[in-house]
C-alpha cells in the first residue's frame, strides 16, 4: 500500500512532465533550503532567479506555473523575501493583472470578426515579404497607442483560429465534431509537412508582430507601463514624450522593419516559412464559405463586434479608463448584443487569460526577491557612480541587462526612482536628468527583448495555447529574437550615445 501510494504520488508530481525535469525540481527543492546557509541571501536570491528562468525555458515540458509557483513559495519560507512583499508587487501591478483578466476575455468575443479580417489578409498579401512588414508595422503602430498585451492578444486570438481551421481539417474532421488541436494522430500523412510548414509561418508572424510591439512601445507614453512612470517622474505629456524619444524611436523602427524584411528574404533564425498551398486553399473555401453562409444574425454579430473594436480603439488611445476596465467593457458590450448570456460561455473566454496571469503574480514573487536581496545594488551604483556619456551609455546598458533577466517594468521604476531622486538632491542638471530618462526607456524597451522574461508581452506569446501547437518553446523564441535584439540594441545605444 506505502509503495503504491509513493509510485502514485510520484507519478502526479508535475504530471506528464518527462521524469528528469521532475528529478531537476525535486533537486532545487531539496537543495534551496541550504542556500542561504552555503552562499548567503544574495547568491541565494541570484540561484532561486536561475531556477525560476529555467522553470520558463522549459515551458514545452510542464507550464510553468506548477514548477515555478513551488520554487517561488520556497523562496518566501526560507525568507529571502515575504508575502507582503509578494503582494506590493502584484498591488504596483494590479492595472496590469486587470489587464490580463478582461483585457483577453475581450478579445475573444471580438474572434469572429478577427478571424474574417486576418484570414482575408493572409489569404489577399502572397508576398511573404510584405504580410510579415504588415505584421511588425501594425503591431508597432498598435502599440505606441493601444497596448502591447493586447496587440499581442489580438494576433495570438487569430493564430490560434487559423492553426485551429487547417488542424481540423488535416484531421479529416467536421466543423461540429469533437477535436483536439494538439494531437496529431488524426492528421492524414499527405498533409503532415504542410502542417510543419504552416507551424513556421505562423511562429515567424507571431514573433514579428511581438517584436513590433516593443517598437511602438518604445516610442509614447502609453506605449509601455514603465514610459508612463518614466513620463510621470520627469514631467513629460504624451507629445513630449513622443518628442523625446524620436530620436531613439524612429531608427529603432526603421532598422527593425528592416530586419524582418532581410529575415524573410533570407530564412535565416527560422523565418521565412511560406504558406503552403493547401493551407490557403482552406482558408480560401472557409472564407468562401463564411460569406455564402452569413446569416443576418451573423452579420449582426460581426457589425457589433466591429463596433465594439472602434470603440476599444478610441478608448485605450483617449486612455479613458485603466486597459482592464476598457477590456471588461468590451466583454459587457460583445456579450450582451451578441446573444452570450450563459456563465459556461463567458467562462471559456478565461480560459487563456488566467493561466498567464496567475503565473505573472508568481513572477512578481520572485521579483520581489531581487527587489528585497538588493540582487540588482552593484549594477546600479556603479552605474550611477560613472559620469557624462559612459553613464548614459551604462545606464542604457545595465537597464536592458537587467530587463531581459527580470521584468522591464521593475527595472524601469528602481532607475528612474534612483536618477529622480538625485536629480531632486541637485546631484544632476535638468538636461543629464532627461538623457538619462530616455537611456532608460530606450533600455527597458528594446533589449529586454532578448528574453520572454523582460517584456509582458514575449512571456505571454511563450506561454500561451498557440505556442506548443506551432512548437514556440524558450529556446526558438531566444533564437528568433536573436537578430532583433543585437541589431536594435547596438541601433539605440548609438541614437542614446550620439543624437539625444
Amino acid at each position: 500500500m506505502i509503495r503504491t501510494t509513493a509510485s502514485a504520488l510520484a507519478r502526479n508530481f508535475l504530471g506528464s512532465a518527462p521524469r528528469w525535469y521532475k528529478v531537476t525540481i525535486l533537486v532545487f527543492l531539496i537543495v534551496n533550503p541550504f542556500l542561504p546557509l552555503l552562499t548567503g541571501p544574495f547568491v541565494a536570491g541570484w540561484l532561486i532567479v536561475a531556477e525560476f528562468i529555467f522553470t520558463l525555458a522549459m515551458a514545452l515540458q510542464c507550464y510553468p506555473l506548477q514548477p515555478g509557483g513551488l520554487i517561488a513559495i520556497e523562496a518566501v519560507a526560507l525568507g529571502l523575501t515575504t508575502p507582503s512583499g509578494v503582494y506590493e508587487e502584484a498591488q504596483a501591478n494590479f492595472a496590469v493583472i486587470l489587464l490580463l483578466m478582461f483585457m483577453v476575455a475581450g478579445i475573444y468575443f471580438m474572434r469572429d470578426l478577427l478571424l474574417l479580417v486576418f484570414t482575408k489578409l493572409i489569404v489577399g498579401v502572397r508576398n511573404k515579404v510584405l504580410l510579415s512588414l504588415t505584421f511588425t508595422g501594425v503591431a508597432a503602430v498598435l502599440s505606441a497607442f493601444l497596448d502591447a498585451l493586447t496587440v499581442a492578444a489580438v494576433v495570438i486570438a487569430v493564430a490560434t483560429g487559423l492553426y485551429t481551421l487547417y488542424h481540423r481539417f488535416a484531421s479529416g474532421r467536421g466543423r461540429e465534431d469533437d477535436h483536439d488541436d494538439d494531437d496529431d494522430a488524426l492528421v492524414e500523412d499527405t498533409f503532415r509537412a504542410d502542417l510543419d510548414q504552416f507551424r513556421g509561418f505562423l511562429r515567424s508572424l507571431l514573433m514579428h508582430a511581438v517584436v513590433g510591439t516593443a517598437l511602438g512601445g518604445l516610442a509614447t507614453l502609453v506605449g509601455e507601463p514603465q514610459n508612463l512612470l518614466i513620463g510621470e517622474t520627469v514631467g513629460w505629456g504624451f507629445g513630449e514624450f513622443l518628442v523625446r524619444m524620436l530620436p531613439v524611436s524612429v531608427p529603432v523602427l526603421l532598422v527593425g522593419l528592416s530586419i524582418t524584411a532581410l529575415l524573410e528574404r533570407t530564412r535565416w533564425f527560422g523565418y521565412g516559412a511560406q504558406l503552403p498551398d493547401s493551407v490557403r486553399e482552406v482558408m480560401e473555401r472557409w472564407d468562401a464559405g463564411q460569406s455564402a453562409d452569413r446569416s443576418p444574425r451573423m452579420r449582426a454579430r460581426l457589425i457589433v463586434q466591429g463596433i465594439t473594436a472602434g470603440l476599444l480603439v478610441v478608448g485605450l488611445a483617449l486612455h479613458v479608463a485603466e486597459v482592464g476596465l476598457i477590456g471588461l467593457s468590451v466583454i459587457v458590450l460583445a456579450t450582451a448584443f451578441n446573444g452570450v448570456v450563459n456563465e459556461h460561455s463567458l467562462g471559456r473566454a478565461f480560459q487563456e487569460a488566467l493561466p498567464f496571469t496567475a503565473l505573472l503574480v508568481t513572477f512578481f514573487a520572485i521579483v520581489a526577491v531581487i527587489h528585497d536581496q538588493h540582487l540588482f545594488a552593484p549594477v546600479i551604483d556603479a552605474v550611477l557612480a560613472s559620469e557624462g556619456r559612459q553613464q548614459l551609455t551604462g545606464l542604457f546598458a545595465a537597464s536592458g541587462v537587467l530587463s531581459a533577466i527580470s521584468d522591464n517594468v521593475f527595472v524601469a521604476t528602481i532607475y528612474i526612482s534612483e536618477v529622480g531622486t538625485a536629480f531632486d538632491a541637485g546631484s544632476l542638471d535638468r538636461s543629464t536628468f532627461e538623457q538619462l530618462a530616455i537611456a532608460i526607456n530606450a533600455g527597458t524597451n528594446v533589449t529586454s527583448m532578448a528574453t520572454p522574461n523582460g517584456q509582458a508581452a514575449f512571456l505571454f506569446l511563450l506561454t500561451s495555447g498557440i505556442a506548443p501547437l506551432v512548437r514556440l518553446g524558450y529556446v526558438r523564441m531566444l533564437s528568433m529574437a536573436l537578430p532583433y535584439t543585437v541589431v536594435l540594441t547596438a541601433v539605440a545605444l548609438a541614437a542614446v550615445t550620439f543624437l539625444i
